[in-house]
């Protein structure tokens, strides 16, 4: 799966934060013209991820591709082959770190996120997961690629994008009846969700009535989840609802199996990174 990859322009960037003022040791070795190839394999089992982006970095300082490269969101066992390149030593040992970082923090997060799906769905086969934007700060495009990867979706790319109302919107409402809040919002966005974040089963239920689409439970057990999910079945038009806040690969089953059609979670994103494995030999 390659649903997106990097500009080139941060890739130029990655590349040159490495090497602002070239590879001194390469430079002083005077090996920098050498002919050599180089591979990326698995260290460790995961789900690849950046690895179009690796290549691609490759791509940008002269290296030839050699062979296929393995597609992110593909399972890949130790010993896989991600990606092979040849060229100038100056080249190699200049895209060798930032490409191998990349794909080990992204394999981290893809692999983290395949785990919590399948978690989820031993207690619910259609459930969906959507991870957070709590991602490292600065890192967007690993997160949502990783994301992806996984097998899971942005719960939100941003404030732009999605109408959530959270307690901190609310506050500022004053005496503003549920129904006008959720009236007010569709006659400003009619094409979109209406999506309210609520704490426990009585705060639910009032804007289930004043018909959100989604009601969005936080840090509730799944015991509360289940009976929200009961209420539901009282309405003329149920809504969605999710879990939210603490959902794991501990308890993502448990969630799913209550009746939840969305979870929603940030824990991928504290993933460590999964192990890629690096060889580089001159050639002729």
């Amino acid at each position: 799966m390659n649903p997106f990859t990097f500009s080139d322009l941060l890739l130029e960037q990655l590349l040159q934060d490495d090497a602002p003022w070239g590879d001194a040791t390469t430079w002083g070795l005077g090996i920098g013209e050498v002919r050599g190839r180089m591979e990326f394999r698995v260290r460790h089992a995961q789900v690849a991820c950046c690895t179009e982006e690796a290549a691609r970095m490759a791509q940008l300082l002269g290296l030839s591709l050699e062979g296929p490269v393995l597609p992110s969101g593909t399972w890949a066992e130790p010993g896989t082959l991600l990606l092979a390149c040849t060229g100038r030593a100056a080249d190699l040992h200049r895209v060798w770190k930032p490409a191998q970082t990349l794909m080990e923090y992204a394999a981290g997060v893809a692999s983290a996120t395949a785990e919590l799906v399948a978690a989820a769905r031993r207690g619910q086969p259609q459930v969906a997961v959507a991870c957070t934007r709590k991602h490292v700060p600065g890192a967007k495009e690993l997160g949502v690629k990783a994301v992806l990867a996984g097998g899971a979706s942005p719960h939100r790319l941003g404030l732009s994008d999605t109408l959530l109302v959270f307690a901190e919107h609310r506050a500022f409402l004053e005496e503003l009846p549920a129904a006008e809040a959720v009236a007010r919002l569709r006659r400003t966005w009619p094409e979109r969700q209406v999506v309210v974040e609520v704490a426990d089963e009585a705060e639910a239920l009032v804007w289930m009535e004043a018909g959100a689409d989604v009601i969005q439970l936080e840090k509730c057990s799944p015991e509360v989840v289940a009976r929200v999910v009961g209420r539901t079945a009282c309405l003329r038009c149920s809504p969605i609802v999710a879990a939210a806040g603490g959902v794991n690969q501990g308890n993502a089953e448990a969630y799913a199996a209550a009746g939840a059609r969305v979870l929603v979670s940030s824990a991928p994103y504290n993933a460590p990174p999964r192990d890629v494995a690096v060889r580089l030999e001159p050639c002729s």
